[in-house]
């Protein structure tokens, strides 16, 4: 895969002072999980991203749960973590692949082409023996330009236009009962964006390990390649392993809605559809 490095890679690489190695683990019921985790433990010369400190920006009153970082924010964050524009990054999360994936997707979004997700994430690498520390490492302070490439992001008028004109797929990452409205765990209104298909983004994903690509198109069949595809999910994290997915099966057109359906919903004016 192209953007998936397994255990192996990272084991040959771990020494590399071109590496850098990032830990994403994270829990949305609980924001200092996945701190305290790496904490205790984490692969060697691992750094700690956190999703809402460093992956996201400030809440508003738009912008959905997780909102974009400013670039310089979090160009600032990369630079202190040692991270240029010519280092090779891997993130990993608990195995879940979304924070890992946020991570992945914010990096290529700020113009890095050099950044990859740990397939199996911690989880494989604690089962199969990999080493694992305590020590924080310390980073050189590194030089990071950046070079938005908006055609990433699907922004929320792009987003209201489709609903408007259906010129382009929309896919809800839910999982189905979300999707449908039957049930709603964080958002405060239920469904989905009108227009919406739904592919839950787990389905990419067996037992924390990304499905081979010939198992992706599966997934995709139904989608054409020259169609334009947004993603969304609840706040822009989910919804990230279906947006992977679809570029590995060979999908180019594809951009990440952020705010997703929690910016959505903070417009009362927008429709949502449920299967009531």
């Amino acid at each position: 895969m192209k953007y998936v490095k397994d255990k192996e890679w990272l084991l040959e690489n771990l020494h590399d002072k071109n590496v850098r190695v990032v830990d994403c683990r994270f829990s949305l019921v609980d924001p200092q999980k996945g701190r305290k985790e790496y904490l205790q433990g984490h692969i060697p010369g691992a750094i700690y991203f956190d999703l809402e400190q460093d992956l996201s920006g400030k809440i508003g009153e738009h912008g959905g749960r997780h909102p974009l970082p400013t670039g310089e924010d979090f160009r600032h964050k990369l630079e202190s973590a040692g991270i240029s524009n010519d280092t090779t990054v891997i993130a990993y999360d608990h195995g879940e692949g979304a924070f890992a994936a946020r991570f992945w997707w914010l990096l290529q979004y700020f113009g890095h082409d050099n950044v990859y997700v740990l397939d199996g994430g911690f989880k494989n690498w604690l089962e199969t023996s990999g080493p694992v520390t305590t020590e924080i490492p310390t980073s050189k302070q590194a030089v990071f330009q950046l070079n938005v490439r908006s055609e990433l992001l699907a922004t929320y008028a792009e987003v209201k236009n489709v609903v408007e004109s259906l010129n382009k797929v929309l896919i809800d990452s839910r999982e189905e009962k979300r999707y449908l409205g039957l049930e709603e765990p964080i958002d405060k209104k239920a469904g989905h964006i009108p227009g919406a298909i739904n592919k839950p983004w787990m389905n990419g994903l067996q037992n924390s390990h990304y499905l081979p690509v010939h198992e992706q198109l599966q997934r995709f069949a139904d989608l054409d390649f020259n169609q334009s595809i947004i993603v969304y999910c609840g706040s822009g994290v989910t919804a990230v392993p279906n947006f992977l997915a679809l570029k590995e099966a060979g999908f180019e057109k594809v951009k990440l809605y952020v705010g997703s359906f929690s910016d959505w919903i903070s417009y009362e004016e927008n429709k949502i559809n449920t299967l009531i």
